[in-house]
């Protein structure tokens, strides 16, 4: 635990989100919250998607963090906050266009939660 989303829009030119999960993992590890092999992360690229109605060039990066209930809004919210400043180093605007970052944290429910490692 955490399972990390990150959304992106196909349009962000230059955008690798392969150096983005690095860092946003580096930060998630940072945060003194999770062990390092407990942080997972996956990159989403979106080639269907709408960034208001007029015709400009926008796109966006989301990331979800879920993670197992119990952590405090101030933990939360310090998480959220590195990852935003870890994930803005990884995109540039380029050509006026308008890129939007987000970051939300959600809970899962710790009762319904089942894992389990397996080691070769």
């Amino acid at each position: 635990m955490p399972h990390l989303t990150l959304e992106y829009t196909r349009n962000l030119s230059g955008f690798e989100p392969a150096p983005a999960l690095a860092a946003i993992n580096h930060a998630m590890l940072d945060a003194g919250l999770f062990g390092e092999p407990d942080i997972k992360s996956r990159a989403q690229a979106l080639d269907c998607y709408q960034v208001g109605v007029q015709a400009l060039p926008r796109g966006f990066v989301h990331v979800r963090i879920a993670l197992l209930a119990g952590r405090s809004a101030d933990e939360r919210q310090k998480l959220a906050a590195a990852v935003l400043a870890a994930l803005k180093l990884t995109v540039n605007a380029e050509n006026g266009a308008e890129i939007q970052l987000s970051v939300e944290t959600v809970d899962l429910d710790r009762p319904s939660y089942a894992k389990v490692v397996i080691h070769g």
